[in-house]
């Protein structure tokens, strides 16, 4: 009912009162405000009008005393700050008494902190091992948004009976917590998080509170909740925090971090055509609209892992033939990057995984539509040395480690590395690994330097040896395929070894990645041409035993030699390459040379070389079993010498050069010893050396030649002497003088 008109008096504290109110009324307001006061207070909030009245707040402080009860805040809930310092968790560093070995002790945290310090003793030093000190709880993230919502109240439009200062209701978990405070973009929550220390147990705690988001609160997930999620990611992705992830205790906290990030990126909406959705330092995500008639896409990144390393950029590109397999309805694709991940991921215990692995690039994981199962993606190395090998690995979450099988390489060169993955809903994140170190040993080095140098120039002598006896010792057909075999063997592994010298200097930069591949090419043509030769001279041994030469025609035995020595060596490269170059799987990527760990198209070497040199021990046996045969002893004795020499010289470089190659395929190994690649290296180096001294210079034959070959020459060199001094020939001299 109206009253007549009322003075108005003006509070500095914004309230309107009325001078006609009754004092009952005047005594509710004034209670409220006093309440309203103390809560401030107690929060070192300063109030509004305190800065344009000061004078005003001592006087309601006198009649406010009796309030105070009321509040139901404690001392110890005053709320943390964002601008205010962290107060640390850490205490000393190590524990009281003596340090026994493998013994373990605990510290407790700092004060305001929760939880324990372990420590083991090792090598009579304590050692941190495990830490759970955490300041978070689920009543702390919520703390500073009840108290918020409360305080509004003293807005002047809302009704006084809508104030309400009683105590908070308990949150018990954080989906509720979200639910009542922030449920359109977890905003709430976002500055305690950011607030508190990275601590080995507050990492663990928020790990577990984006488990729980992503669990319960993924049902309708929106730009804004998603930006919200990466940046409560972020904090403990921080390149500051990543060696405090060692000592959580629980070890698949980091997988957990990945799987949760993922499941809850699986759920997001994205309305525009392409979205920059979240763009922390140590977290980005990307999305974008396709269907079926999209062309190629492809999501890009740039991060940095620390504030002074330059950016590692990676690329997720979705390939034209998978996006045909979409419906025509529009669907959508979502890339996440993390630059540090790869640093804190722990794979879980395998037999196959002894050691740690470490990761070389950006973590990319990818959320597709179910009909896509293929991408490809490009990762720039962090290590760009020239010896840092890559690895394509897809994260397994189910299995919690590196899946090998999920991607091959496509190309891997200094800087760079491009793989061929398949998405499923257990491998969503992929990324390179860093393989085994290279044995790179200078003494390896000068062996290789100095080895192939004596090596090449071994084998130029044996040909030109050859070449100066060939006419003394083809004297019959089963000679003449003899030394067939020499010279064959010798321009194979010549070849070869230019080959190896000139794609090394091949390996390193992008335009001479053909180059590599010809050279590789030619390589493995022609270090099987070796073996095969070294097959058909075992089969000659066959044939002489069986006395089958003395009906074969020469030229016959010509066909079949470069048939074996050639032929099988051509087509076992030409289907290796065909085979694994279309997906750059058959190059390695530190050298020139078939790659083992994409294709194990270094198999096709090692079986064909090393089948070949059991068969020629295997001959060899039969022939030390059959000396004494009296089919031997035929009239042909020149023959039957000749298959002797043969057999000898099978004998000796069989073994030499299977061991060569048995000993290189040790060094495939991880950790093998640094002796097993020296030998490698010297055998395989002075390959050309043993075929000179043992397949030529050995043979009496040979060496008989050459000493008639000397004796004829120095012969005709003193004739021509004795003739240019004959008396005869002086009148002539005279007159050419003349």
């Amino acid at each position: 009912m109206y009253t007549g008109p009322r003075k108005v008096l003006h509070h500095s504290s914004g309230l309107l009162l009325s001078s006609g109110s009754s004092s009952d009324e005047y005594q509710v307001v004034t209670s409220l405000w006093c309440q309203l006061m103390v809560l401030l207070n107690s929060l070192a909030i300063p109030p509004k009008g305190q800065v344009n009245n000061p004078g005003c707040i001592p006087k309601l402080e006198v009649k406010c005393s009796h309030y105070r009860s009321k509040i139901h805040i404690k001392a110890g809930d005053k709320l943390q700050r964002p601008e205010e310092k962290p107060k640390s968790g850490r205490i000393q560093d190590k524990c009281h008494g003596p340090c026994i070995s493998s013994s373990n002790c605990s510290q407790p945290c700092a004060k305001d902190f929760h939880g324990e310090i372990g420590f083991t003793c090792n090598q009579k030093e304590w050692q941190k091992s495990t830490e759970t000190c955490t300041s978070l709880s689920v009543e702390k993230l919520f703390q500073d948004s009840s108290v918020e919502s409360r305080l509004s109240v003293a807005a002047p439009s809302i009704p006084l009976h809508v104030l309400d200062f009683r105590a908070p209701e308990t949150i018990e978990s954080v989906a509720q917590g979200i639910r009542k405070n922030c449920p359109l973009d977890y905003a709430c929550i976002i500055d305690v998080v950011k607030s508190s220390e990275t601590t080995s147990g507050n990492i663990a705690f928020i790990v577990e509170l984006l488990k729980n988001i992503s669990t319960d609160l993924s049902d309708n997930v929106t730009q804004e909740k998603m930006k919200s999620y990466n940046q409560v990611a972020n904090h403990i992705l921080d390149a500051a925090a990543v060696s405090n992830w060692a000592f959580i205790p629980n070890k698949n906290a980091s997988s957990d971090l990945l799987q949760s990030v993922n499941l809850f990126a699986r759920q997001l909406h994205i309305h525009n055509k392409s979205e920059n959705i979240a763009n922390e330092l140590f977290i980005q995500t990307k999305g974008f609209h396709l269907n079926h008639s999209t062309s190629e896409k492809s999501f890009d990144f740039s991060m940095s892992m620390n504030s002074t390393a330059e950016d590692i950029s990676g690329m997720v590109q979705i390939p034209q033939q998978e996006l045909r397999k979409l419906w025509p309805n529009a669907s959508q694709a979502i890339s996440i990057a993390f630059p540090t991940l790869g640093s804190i991921l722990r794979e879980a215990h395998s037999q196959n995984v002894s050691l740690p692995r470490r990761v070389n690039g950006l973590v990319l994981s990818v959320v597709l539509p179910e009909r896509l199962q293929e991408i490809v993606l490009t990762f720039e190395k962090i290590n760009k040395t020239r010896h840092a090998r890559a690895q394509c690995v897809g994260w397994h979450s189910k299995k919690r480690r590196w899946d090998e099988k999920a991607c091959k390489m496509m190309q891997d060169v200094r800087n760079e590395v491009k793989c061929r993955c398949n998405y499923t809903s257990a491998v969503m994140s992929f990324s390179i690994l860093m393989s085994p170190t290279l044995k790179t040993d200078k003494v390896l080095d000068y062996i290789t330097c100095i080895g192939l140098s004596i090596s090449i120039l071994s084998l130029v002598l044996c040909l030109i040896i050859e070449a100066t006896v060939w006419s003394r010792v083809v004297v019959t057909d089963i000679s003449y395929m003899r030394h067939v075999s020499i010279v064959n063997i010798a321009v194979s592994l010549l070849t070869a070894n230019v080959c190896f010298i000139i794609g090394s200097n091949f390996h390193n930069e992008v335009q001479d990645y053909n180059v590599c591949v010809a050279m590789t090419f030619f390589s493995h043509f022609f270090y099987l041409s070796l073996f095969f030769w070294m097959l058909f001279k075992a089969l000659l041994i066959i044939y002489g035993i069986l006395v089958i030469f003395r009906r074969m025609m020469k030229s016959r035995m010509m066909v079949i030699g470069f048939a074996i020595g050639y032929g099988c060596p051509l087509i076992i490269a030409v289907t290796t390459v065909a085979i694994t170059e279309p997906e750059k799987g058959y190059v390695r990527p530190e050298a020139c040379w078939l790659t083992w760990v994409s294709t194990k198209a270094l198999l096709a070497f090692a079986i064909p070389a090393l089948g070949i040199v059991a068969v020629n021990l295997i001959v060899v046996l039969v022939v030390a079993v059959n000396t004494q045969r009296p089919s031997l002893g035929s009239s042909k004795s020149q023959d039957v010498a000749i298959i002797m020499r043969i057999t000898k010289n099978v004998a000796i470089l069989t073994p030499m050069l299977g061991l060569t190659w048995g000993f290189g395929i040790a060094t495939l190994l991880e950790d093998t010893p640094l002796t097993f690649h020296i030998i490698f290296a010297s055998l395989n180096a002075f390959q050309g050396f043993f075929i000179l001294l043992f397949g030529t210079i050995m043979d009496h034959k040979i060496r008989d030649a050459l000493r008639m070959r000397m004796s004829s020459l120095q012969g005709r060199s003193r004739a021509a002497e004795n003739a240019s001094l004959s008396p005869t020939n002086g009148p002539k001299l005279m007159n050419r003088q003349g």
